[in-house]
């Protein structure tokens, strides 16, 4: 069976490593690595210069798939947010991985619209949340929803259950960072000297005190770091501090997890389904709670901190890449 993975962002085979990566072409990445290790015979397209092949499967250009489309015969296509690819296969079966929302207005005008509408695509969702909140408009053929899954880096054998107070923020948006740096500045530090706050994935940030200056609250950042680094780091702190204000999965509530990080969130958007209160997630009301909620984990005995770490650790197995997978191959056997 002959699989096209079409992932229309800049990146190839060779960089797999490279910290700035995203999310979905590492989705896309490692999931093709998977199955080429069945009967599959699996192709990545993504914008690059040439030709490669490496774990056991091929990567090749878009420009040079779209004017070589005639010299291909997939049996399956599987796109990324991208529709448009889809009407040049008519023959394909089709499948459209949904990461992100699409709007109808955004569809139209990005001129996505005819091709999900003219075509027989089974949508894949990552979370019910995003299969919810996407239109009943497109009219899919079939829906159905895979979560992300663990990539191989975050695959630990033991966990760490000697832990520094460290709370994470690694979502790349900004969005509520001000008041948990105000909250940490004005009550935290003041009462726990010895608590940090990490900050990974901003490089630029305007906040009224220079970051320089946020060091003396045990405020730090790093700005974006390789995989590896921020495993290192998962596996010694407390608690991820996760808000879940635009989240269609949260792939970085999942990562700490499986370190045995709880996730400290609002519980919102994909986060309400994801996050289990007092097992691998602690729910805050708002910021005034966040900051109990805080001093709360501070404040644990070691038994208890130890079984946070572990069923955070549990959960997280249940996104394991091999479980997962096997979503996909039935998907394909049987669409």
């Amino acid at each position: 069976m002959n699989i096209l993975f079409y992932c229309p962002f800049k990146f190839d085979l060779k960089n797999t490593r490279n910290k700035s990566l995203g999310g979905i072409e590492t989705l896309n990445i490692e999931l093709c690595k998977e199955l080429s290790k069945y009967n599959f015979k699996i192709y990545l397209a993504t914008i690059c210069k040439k030709t490669i092949k490496k774990y056991g499967l091929t990567n090749i250009p878009i420009n040079y798939l779209s004017k070589k489309k005639n010299s291909f015969n997939f049996d399956i296509i599987v796109s990324s947010n991208e529709p448009n690819i889809f009407s040049q296969f008519k023959k394909s079966k089709k499948i459209l991985w949904m990461h992100n929302p699409l709007n109808i207005e955004k569809s139209i005008r990005e001129k996505k619209i005819l091709s999900i509408l003219l075509n027989k695509i089974t949508a894949v969702f990552v979370s019910k949340y995003l299969m919810d909140r996407t239109s009943t408009f497109y009219l899919f053929y079939k829906k159905k929803v895979f979560p992300n899954f663990l990539f191989n880096n975050f695959l630990l054998k033991k966990i760490n259950t000697k832990r520094q107070p460290i709370f994470i923020w690694s979502v790349q948006r900004l969005k509520g960072l001000d008041r948990v740096i105000e909250l940490w500045i004005k009550n935290i530090n003041l009462n726990n000297k010895n608590a940090r706050l990490y900050i990974f994935g901003i490089n630029s940030y305007n906040y009224h005190i220079s970051k320089k200056n946020l060091n003396k609250y045990n405020i730090f950042f790093f700005g974006r770091v390789s995989k590896d680094q921020l495993r290192s780091i998962y596996n010694k702190s407390l608690a991820m501090i996760c808000l879940g204000y635009d989240e269609t999965f949260c792939l970085n509530a999942l990562e700490a997890n499986s370190c045995g990080l709880p996730i400290i969130t609002f519980g919102k958007t994909a986060l309400k389904n994801y996050s289990i209160s007092n097992y691998n997630s602690i729910i805050a009301k708002n910021f005034t709670d966040l900051e109990n909620k805080i001093f709360y984990l501070l404040s644990l005995s070691k038994h208890k901190k130890d079984k946070l770490i572990k069923n955070s650790f549990n959960h997280s197995k249940k996104f394991r890449l091999n479980i997962i997978s096997k979503l996909w191959i039935k998907l394909f056997k049987n669409i």
